[in-house]
């Protein structure tokens, strides 16, 4: 890709803003007694009054805006009438859809207080997101990434599922490449400028097969431990990187 890619770094920029500031504004209200069903109308409401549309809504027939993911739950968790209870974790994905670009970012929350595992893999998915993006810069390969990820978190004990990945985004909201959260060093295609894509390790605190449920979407834990999500929209620039997705009120990881 040429270095012309500024116009679509300014739409990310609003996209991946739009999607973080929908999660900022559903913090204070994560707590025991709501459903997730409250959660996926809240943050629908807001991305709408923001200009921006749920890009899942609808996506292949799922029928909500944001995926919320509870306790063993990996990831494309449908919102229900399901109340939150003291001690739930939960991931809540948001992909929001401006200006023809999209921005897609989760971040894990915990309502009311948790245990010290729970705790421990929350910041360990949390940190080995972290540790992939600041490695991020042209020339790096993709399994540059996943072992970045892989390594830290098999570390502290805890496995990365294979099953899921994130992937290239801009105006389409899943395109090439995949990108792994495990692998080889040195392996994969070169990073170039230009280039966006999701980052967004699923990490279990027991093994990391995992199983899609009857309803075609929600994915779990096969032996049923917890798993915790963090995820961020990115770009590849001249000399690093650019996180699009950013919390402008700093609110990285629980507690918030």
């Amino acid at each position: 890709m040429s270095k012309n890619y500024s116009e679509k770094f300014e739409k990310m920029r609003v996209a991946g803003k739009l999607a973080s500031s929908t999660l900022d504004m559903i913090t204070s209200f994560i707590k025991p007694g709501i459903t997730t069903d409250f959660i996926d109308k809240t943050c629908y409401e807001f991305i709408k009054d923001n200009g921006g549309y749920s890009a899942p809504l609808n996506y292949r027939g799922f029928e909500k805006s944001v995926c919320t993911s509870l306790n063993h739950v990996v990831c494309h968790g449908i919102p229900s009438d399901r109340t939150l209870e003291d001690g739930d974790i939960l991931n809540i994905d948001v992909t929001a859809i401006i200006n023809n670009h999209y921005g897609d970012t989760s971040r894990m929350f915990i309502a009311g207080n948790t245990n010290i595992k729970a705790q421990n893999l929350i910041n360990a998915t949390y940190e080995s997101l972290m540790n992939a993006i600041k490695i991020l810069r042209p020339g790096l390969k993709l399994g540059d990434i996943g072992f970045a990820i892989q390594t830290y978190v098999e570390q502290k004990g805890f496995s990365v599922v294979r099953d899921f990945c994130g992937h290239g985004i801009s105006n389409k909201f899943h395109e090439p490449p995949n990108i792994l959260h495990y692998g080889k060093r040195n392996s994969g295609i070169e990073l170039y400028p230009g280039m966006t894509f999701t980052i967004e390790p699923m990490i279990n605190a027991g093994k990391y097969d995992v199983k899609v449920l009857n309803d075609g979407w929600t994915a779990v834990t096969k032996d049923k431990s917890l798993s915790a999500q963090f995820e961020h929209t990115v770009g590849i620039t001249e000399n690093g990187y650019e996180i699009f997705t950013e919390s402008a009120k700093g609110y990285n990881r629980p507690p918030y």
